[in-house]
């Protein structure tokens, strides 16, 4: 019997996310990495600020969402957004 995933409604945006499209591997590098094409790559995506509410309502505390790192998310949190 085959079924099929039907994604949440508040992760449908993912369907259209470039970072889908192009693999998890610039998204979550290993400590010390370069995030610099995971951050290239979010700056052309069209649902980018929806992915940084998810992180940030979701408290992901690993890879670049949103065009933010880590620590830039961790920061913003702190400063209140």
């Amino acid at each position: 019997m085959h079924t099929e995933t039907i994604p949440s409604p508040d992760l449908a945006w993912q369907e259209e996310a470039l970072c889908a499209q192009t693999g998890g591997d610039f998204f979550f590098p290993e400590p010390g990495s370069s995030v610099r094409e995971a951050k290239r790559i979010c700056g052309l995506c069209p649902i980018r600020g929806a992915c940084l509410e998810y992180a940030l309502a979701h408290d992901m505390r690993f890879g670049v969402w949103g065009g933010m790192s880590e620590k830039e998310r961790l920061e913003l949190r702190r400063a209140g957004r």
